[in-house]
């Protein structure tokens, strides 16, 4: 044993200048290695890359040799995990070969196809190519996925996007046959493990278009006048057994990603549509976490365990939110104690310091061939919340009854939802800003800020300034990440929380499947490497949101075509030195107005704690919120781009809305002007 050790120190020591970072290839070719918490990165040539791509994780050995630069120079030493495996782009056919060369704007290295991995593609068809194999000194080695029929751009750009952000778009053979070989009845073994709620009346609330249903919620009356409610989620880790084929795909993609046409599943249909699908009328396993709460929306105690249910009912929002409004319908009593008991939950949530902002979601309308022809604003109603609030509830009980457990005196490795307090440097320009009209924030503790927050948002509502405040309040605030080190959910107020609630599109939920069935199983093994996972699964949802951004960019732009030199009124969402961003009051479709475009009116500079551009000679201001006249001049699909240019007879014709205290401040300026 002590040798052993011994050895590995040594490794260790001959190796100090081995680091890990993200490798960045400029389009001139030259690469630079990024690299966490350092301020520096390390340059790396293009003969050194050693098979690695743009994007890639790295090991980068440092040189120690001098250079004129003075900057860090090294070598790739090792791929550790490849951004992009699956390229599109165009075949060029040899005779006994072909080389793919990829629709990239980074310098890369053609892939060699032999003639058996073509896949039925020829001269100059474009395609999606997979890398197979690459050794040191050689050339790539691809496999033809697909053929792209050339007439749908559109398609194209969406594979293009998931694939940039890592995405990978076909599922491996060996995990679409694990998949094929699971079976489809549920054993009478597995039903006798589990409590049996297949009784107990039980419905799935989910969009219209929701083909998943991983929760369900079950409702009895009980002899005491309090209510069962039992929150039961579809048990993937009962068939996605971990370190499987299916195991390690899932986590390699680590989320779903929801795209405006389509859906990219973190597990193959047949599991996330069929198996694990609550679909109704049909047995299901699941996770469940049941409640015994009294009319007052005080939870009694609660129960945590594998079960067995039978959905009653298949629900759509619209459906459940038009029961609540009427308060009549199908199975309505029910529905409409379980939307009282949300509501009940959610009004303790905000007493106790959770922050409410509120959430719209902007949807395209789609043709048959998924081009947007409308646009549809959805905003969260009761029947949303009622779902919202139950998810919230069994995913802050499970985070804390796991959180109290010990294991050899600690705490069990556990991955966290976690939301930190608002960052400083953020806070202190919008309180100043928010101040200006006329909102006051207590800035001495979290729970002051938070205080403050709903304060503002509950004074601002329906007033013109509403949507500016909210868009900057959340720009304030932290991203919510995975990890171990449990340090609350600042926006939620809850002290533990966690994601149990949808293992069918997050990998963390399923880890927290797991790691709770040890825990009543009393089988704890802790994972070490469990923080690791943590950091892989907030990065992945990260890439997940920067592919459902830019494809909802491109269905902007790909709808905004039609309105080229059109007019249309709009609101300022965003500023900066090069000019500002206007979202279009009818479309909600964002672009931007340049600078260049403003100089004939006046030089503009930006003037940041006021989230707005300044004319230096004339004092006009675009500020963050104010509404303008735009037209748009141009729609570029390749960069996803939308370009507006100010009209100008709005603003001269209306009376920007603005704070007394800058009405005041031009006044000012034009008396000293005259005085001058």
């Amino acid at each position: 044993m002590g040798r052993k050790q011994t050895k590995k120190k040594k490794k260790k020591a001959s190796d100090p200048d081995l680091v890990t970072g993200v490798l960045d290839i400029t389009r001139s070719g030259m690469g630079y290695v990024i690299v966490d918490k350092e301020s520096n990165d390390i340059m790396v040539r293009p003969n050194d890359f050693n098979t690695a791509l743009h994007g890639d994780t790295v090991k980068v050995k440092v040189s120690n040799e001098p250079n004129r630069s003075k900057r860090q120079q090294g070598f790739v030493a090792e791929v550790v995990k490849r951004k992009q495996i699956e390229f599109m782009g165009r075949l060029q056919m040899n005779k006994n070969f072909a080389f793919f060369v990829a629709d990239v704007d980074k310098p890369m290295t053609d892939i060699y196809v032999p003639l058996e991995n073509l896949n039925k593609a020829t001269e100059n068809d474009r395609v999606i190519v997979k890398i197979v194999e690459w050794e040191k000194n050689k050339k790539p080695l691809g496999h033809v996925v697909q053929i792209l029929n050339a007439a749908d751009e559109g398609d194209f750009a969406m594979k293009e996007i998931l694939m940039e952000n890592g995405f990978p778009l076909f599922f491996p053979e060996n995990v679409m046959e694990e998949g094929g070989r699971l079976p489809d009845i549920i054993s009478q073994a597995d039903i006798d493990k589990r409590k049996d709620f297949r009784e107990t009346f039980t419905v799935t609330i989910d969009p219209l278009d929701a083909k998943d249903f991983d929760d369900a919620i079950s409702f009895r009356v009980l002899k005491t006048g309090n209510y069962e409610i039992g929150v039961h989620i579809a048990d993937v880790s009962h068939f996605v057994v971990a370190d499987s084929d299916l195991d390690k795909e899932a986590y390699q993609r680590a989320t779903s990603v929801y795209l405006p046409d389509r859906v990219l599943p973190m597990l193959p249909e047949r599991i996330s549509n069929e198996l694990c699908s609550l679909r109704p009328h049909e047995d299901k396993l699941t996770f469940s976490a049941v409640f015994q709460i009294t009319p007052k929306a005080e939870v009694k105690e609660y129960w945590l365990g594998k079960t067995v249910i039978h959905s009653n009912h298949r629900f759509t929002y619209e459906e459940v939110q038009e029961i609540i409004e009427k308060e009549e319908g199908l199975h309505s009593n029910e529905i409409l104690i379980l939307n009282q008991l949300a509501q009940k939950f959610r009004k303790q949530r905000f007493k106790k310091g959770a922050i409410n902002f509120s959430s719209q979601e902007v949807r395209f309308k789609l043709d048959e061939k998924g081009k947007p022809i409308g646009i549809v604003i959805k905003e969260s109603k009761e029947a949303h919340q009622l779902i919202e609030e139950f998810m919230l509830l069994a995913n802050k009980v499970v985070a804390g009854h796991v959180g109290k457990i010990k294991f050899n005196k600690k705490e069990i490795p556990f991955p966290y939802r976690v939301h930190d307090t608002p960052d400083e440097t953020k806070l202190l320009p919008f309180v100043a800003f928010a101040k200006k009209y006329g909102h006051t924030f207590d800035t001495s503790t979290p729970e002051g800020i938070a205080s403050s927050f709903n304060q503002m948002l509950q004074d601002v509502h329906g007033k013109p300034e509403q949507h500016v405040l909210e868009q900057l309040g959340i720009r304030t605030m932290a991203k919510a990440v995975y990890t171990t080190e449990n340090i609350g959910h600042y926006g939620l107020g809850f002290d533990h929380y966690c994601h149990f609630t949808s293992p069918i599109r997050r990998y963390p939920d399923v880890l927290v499947h797991r790691i709770l069935e040890d825990c009543l199983n009393n089988t704890i093994e802790p994972d070490k490497k469990l923080e690791g996972k943590c950091k892989h699964c907030s990065e992945r949802e990260r890439a997940a949101m920067e592919a459902e951004r830019a494809a909802n960019k491109y269905k902007q732009v790909e709808y905004m075509q039609q309105f080229l030199g059109e007019e249309f009124d709009g609101v300022i969402s965003g500023v900066a030195s090069f000019g500002f961003w206007v979202e279009t009051v009818d479309h909600k479709c964002e672009g931007l107005v340049s600078l260049n475009s403003l100089l004939e009116f006046d030089d503009f500079r930006l003037i940041e704690g006021d989230y707005s551009l300044a004319g230096m000679r004339s004092g006009r201001k675009f500020r963050m919120g104010d509404k303008v006249r735009i037209k748009i001049v141009a729609a570029n699909l390749t960069k996803r781009q939308l370009d507006y240019e100010w009209v100008i007879s709005t603003m001269l014709a209306e009376d920007r809305q603005q704070p007394d205290e800058d009405k005041k401040d031009h006044k000012k300026k034009k008396s000293r002007k005259k005085t001058h």
